[in-house]
């Protein structure tokens, strides 16, 4: 190990300060007798101002503490003459002396103002707000239960004023079903259930592209079978329900099945046939199809396709169609009758057409936004968005393509639908403009 070199020590007291000349040794004997005790030599900061003799080591979280209390009692010394001074004024302005009232004693709370002052007073403002803790108020400010804000608020504000987004009420959501919670036929209890269950299954039933796969049949006789089958459905004048359910089972079929040119028209009177029986009370007898198709087809022939239809589709006649979803999105709207007619007319001009191969909801929530549009009512709205589960941007495809069925029904050559809503009984909706905005 290496040796360290010893220096000699030297008295106290011989050695200056910054290489400063010593001084001559005087009487070091009495300068021992008379030196004072060594004190504390910890890391220990002393406090000026302080005093006695601190029970603990003045450290710095502690000397702020004491500087702290120092100010706050120095602050209720100042806020006691302040209240003395105002109760001998009124004593002089009253002339009666007053019975001597409990003095409350008042803390000092820490007010903090916020100045919005330019750019140029900022760096002044600054070194004044952090060596003062507690800035106070000025007298003619003062302002008791006001919250100060700050500058980005201020500027939110007036620009929401300037838009009027502040004067726009919040729209409200109109619940449907409060006119029917006494009516047990309405099942209010079970009637969003139902439509979920509705919504999660309606992709089950709904038929595939198959027109590319039938050899004999494509778009247009399509459209010309179920152009016949409306003007069918209305002389026997069955239900809504039965003509929605018929067209179902007519593609569900067709996307199964390879059906003959001859045949087709066999497979939409078997098809009315069955959702007769399955919607209606009275449903029409099997010669009556057979005498509304000029007996085309026999007794036995109509039977015989019922029951091979039936076989296909595994007896599956339970399907949410377009009109199931028509019924709840047309109460949503709050309709009137020439809005529910529209509404309908549109539905009608849609499941006509083989290109709308959209869900039934979306078909049905199409329907109701373009028939607002055609009557100039305001499209969309949150109650709608609500009970459809649709927001305007996603039916702004489906709705074109209806009112552009509905621009081309007076001048195509399948007028059933068109003719069905001229009457006036229906509101003769289908000889309104259609909607500009969608065209």
């Amino acid at each position: 190990m290496a040796s360290r070199p010893i220096v000699p020590q030297q008295p106290r007291g011989e050695a200056g300060v910054g290489g400063a000349k010593q001084q001559p040794k005087k009487n070091v004997a009495a300068e021992a007798r008379n030196r004072r005790a060594l004190g504390d030599i910890g890391n220990l900061a002393t406090v000026r101002g302080v005093e006695g003799k601190p029970n603990r080591p003045i450290t710095r979280s502690f000397c702020a503490q004491l500087l702290a209390n120092a100010q706050a009692a120095a602050a209720a010394e100042n806020n006691k003459k302040q209240v003395c001074v105002n109760v001998d004024v009124g004593k002089k302005a009253g002339g009666a002396p007053k019975p001597p009232q409990k003095k409350a004693t008042v803390k000092p709370k820490p007010v903090e103002v916020i100045d919005v002052s330019p750019d140029t007073q900022e760096d002044d403002a600054k070194p004044k707000q952090e060596n003062n803790p507690i800035i106070k108020k000025k007298d003619g400010e003062a302002r008791s239960g006001k919250k100060a804000h700050a500058f980005s608020s201020v500027l939110t504000a007036r620009s929401k004023a300037a838009c009027g987004l502040t004067n726009k009420p919040k729209e409200q959501i109109i619940d449907i079903d409060a006119k029917d919670v006494g009516n047990d036929l309405a099942a209010v209890e079970y009637i969003e259930d139902i439509y979920k269950f509705y919504k999660l299954v309606e992709n089950e039933s709904r038929p595939h592209d198959y027109i590319d796969s039938q050899p004999e049949i494509n778009e247009s006789m399509r459209a010309i079978l179920v152009d016949w089958l409306i003007d069918v459905h209305r002389k026997f004048e069955l239900s809504p329900e039965t003509l929605y359910l018929t067209i179902n089972i007519v593609d569900r079929f067709l996307a199964i099945k390879i059906v003959s040119r001859r045949e087709l028209q066999l497979v939409g009177i078997s098809a009315m046939l069955m959702a007769s029986k399955y919607e209606e009370i009275w449903p029409p007898e099997v010669n009556d199809f057979v005498h509304l198709s000029d007996r085309a087809y026999t007794h036995e022939q109509v039977l015989t396709m019922e029951k091979t239809i039936l076989g296909k589709l595994e007896w599956t006649l339970t399907v949410p169609t377009p009109y199931v979803f028509l019924a709840r999105f047309i109460k949503a709207s709050i309709p009137d009758k020439e809005l529910e007619s529209t509404v309908y007319f549109l539905a009608e001009l849609g499941i006509m057409h083989y290109t709308i191969m959209y869900s039934p909801s979306m078909i049905a929530a199409s329907a109701v936004y373009a028939a607002r549009c055609t009557l100039k009512k305001t499209p969309w709205n949150e109650t709608l968005k609500l009970y459809t589960g649709f927001s305007e941007p996603q039916l702004m495809d489906c709705a074109k393509q209806l009112v552009s069925f509905h621009a081309m029904a007076g001048k195509s050559k399948l007028q059933a639908v068109y003719r069905k809503y001229s009457n006036p009984e229906r509101g003769a909706v289908s000889l309104l403009p259609p909607a500009a905005l969608l065209l």
